[in-house]
């Protein structure tokens, strides 16, 4: 073939197409292609939710491309059909993983088509195994510039003091995220005269663009790798002179001529990297250059920090006045004070272990003149089990107003738990519905702790039978059982917080006979004065260390 003369190539390639409208058409120029949201992927989608880390492949058989899926979450699709066994691409086959939609293609172009300008992915390219004659690479660190001097003339170094006086005056300003990121670029580009650049957080185990000038970053995963894990600073003077770069068409076809690339380095983490090239033969990059760029990279690594913790803690502040608020309108849906009736005297006593709980406890007055006293405790803590509480309290409310068959009641109440309730949240329930005049009572217990019941002469009882917790099995049977109180006699319900408290550093949980002693010891004065007293020796015994689990606490006792 005559020197200069043009080869005619048969191209095969992707045509991958975005949900945002976005497209980039890609050589299949190596051996393997793989695709995911891992950084280690040749294809790197790390915002596509859709993609599992190591999603798919595509691979050359012969001349043959083949399609294979990595073991996926959701899978992959070929031309509409769910991707079984590995398959041979024809051209004009969709493949679609995530929300990408890739086209395989086999057209007879002279060379590959450049990467569109519209893409801004970066591509983490092998390394081959020549990585021989890599005598244009200077490699530099933070460590290494803190132990000595740098080389460089006068001129350079008052250049490059200015862009670090520049660039600390810039970057203490107060910006969100986003601006900052893009300011980095903006400045580290200008201090070294780069053409374009990028620059990319670790999220995770995920490396992310946060922002860029160009489009179409190959980047050597060694060079990666080494800036990461290594935290060195590498700058390749002049590719022409790299054996291992300049085998690579992808870096040809860029015309990259020189190229550098940093840490974003904090004092005791790497939390990305810079990268910057030059595709033209106007500028390379010098030792002072490499080491001005760490030493910036290092700076705005610290401020991102700032910038996050700053961020974090304004949403910090905000979840606070959200969950305050949230508790506020918690305590509105619990009783503000016990009724006030003839024959029975009623307290409670509710403390959510953190800002809101799932505790729950309700007097209900009955169309009958009966009353409903009820304790709830909701699998869990926090938001949780505090949202779930507040669907149990709106269903009781409707509910109990004319329990005629009380464990026919506790059974429709489950149903609707279980329709609404996650599979791995539950919660425990004890209702006893009491005529105040006669004292006859009723009560269902769905699997909660047996409330304590006092006779007045001592004796002490516990009330069990009902069925299971609610919001396991949709149609499981609930019964209900009767008694009587007899004036003196006390009931005392409460939530395992009260009864699994323990004290610091032991193992000893202030347990049920602990309070059926109290509470009985107690039973003569009145049920405000017996739920005080309670309170203040739990809270004794848990030495004010902050309590494992919400806290409620009700007495009924009947009077006449």
């Amino acid at each position: 073939m005559m020197p200069g003369a043009s080869r005619i190539a048969r191209v095969q390639e992707l045509f991958i197409s975005s949900p945002d409208g976005t497209a980039r058409t890609i050589a299949l120029e190596s051996e393997s292609i793989t695709l995911g949201r891992s950084s280690t992927n040749v294809l790197c989608y790390p915002d596509d939710a859709g993609l599992s880390r190591q999603h798919l492949a595509i691979e050359k058989n012969a001349d043959k491309w083949i399609v294979r899926d990595c073991g996926s979450k959701n899978g992959t699709l070929i031309n509409g059909f769910r991707l079984g066994a590995p398959q041979v691409l024809k051209a004009g086959d969709r493949v679609t993983a995530g929300h990408l939609t890739l086209e395989f293609r086999d057209s007879g172009a002279t060379a590959p088509p450049l990467i569109p300008p519209s893409a801004q992915t970066v591509l983490f390219v092998p390394d081959s195994a020549a990585t021989a004659g890599r005598t244009s690479t200077l490699e530099s660190s933070l460590e290494g510039l803190r132990e000595g001097p740098t080389q460089g003339g006068a001129a350079d170094k008052t250049a490059h003091m200015k862009a670090l006086v520049d660039a600390g005056r810039e970057l203490v300003q107060n910006k969100s995220l986003a601006e900052l990121f893009q300011l980095i670029m903006n400045l580290s580009i200008e201090a070294v005269g780069a053409a374009r650049g990028v620059l990319m957080t670790l999220e995770g185990e995920e490396l992310v663009v946060r922002a860029a000038k160009g489009q179409g970053f190959r980047i050597s995963s060694g060079v990666r790798d080494q800036v990461l894990t290594q935290r060195r600073s590498l700058l390749i003077s002049d590719v022409s002179d790299n054996r291992a770069l300049m085998e690579r068409h992808s870096i040809v076809q860029q015309q990259i001529r020189s190229m550098v690339a940093v840490p974003l380095q904090t004092e005791d983490r790497v939390i990305g990297l810079i990268y910057l090239d030059s595709p033209h033969f106007i500028h390379a990059f010098t030792n002072e250059d490499l080491n001005l760029l760490t030493v910036m990279a290092n700076i705005a690594a610290t401020r991102i920090e700032h910038v996050r913790l700053g961020e974090v803690e304004q949403a910090e502040r905000a979840l606070s006045r959200e969950l305050s608020q949230a508790a506020e309108i918690q305590q509105g849906l619990l009783p503000s004070a016990a009724p006030k009736m003839a024959g029975l005297d009623l307290a409670g006593y509710n403390v959510p272990c953190r800002t809101v709980g799932g505790d729950y406890y309700d007097y209900i007055p009955c169309v009958d003149g009966r009353v409903a006293v009820m304790v709830g405790d909701v699998a869990g803590k926090g938001m949780p089990a505090a949202l779930l509480m507040s669907n149990l309290q709106a269903r009781a409310q409707i509910l109990f107003d004319d329990p005629q068959d009380l464990g026919a009641v506790v059974a429709r109440l489950n149903r609707i738990i279980c329709q609404n309730c996650p599979g791995n949240r539950f919660i425990t329930f004890f209702v006893a519905v009491v005529d105040p005049k006669s004292g006859e009572m009723t009560w269902c217990n769905a699997g909660h702790n047996p409330p304590i019941l006092i006779r007045a002469n001592g004796e002490i009882e516990q009330l069990q039978g009902g069925g299971l917790i609610l919001g396991i099995m949709p149609m499981a049977p609930y019964s209900h059982k009767t008694g009587k109180m007899n004036p003196g006699d006390m009931l005392v319900m409460f939530s395992d917080g009260v009864t699994e408290a323990c004290q610091p550093g032991k193992d000893e949980e202030f347990g049920e006979d602990r309070l059926a002693r109290l509470a009985r010891d107690l039973r003569h004065q009145p049920a405000e004065t017996i739920m005080r007293s309670l309170i203040d020796t739990l809270m004794k015994w848990i030495g004010g260390a902050p309590a494992a689990d919400d806290i409620t606490l009700i007495v009924a006792r009947k009077t006449v």
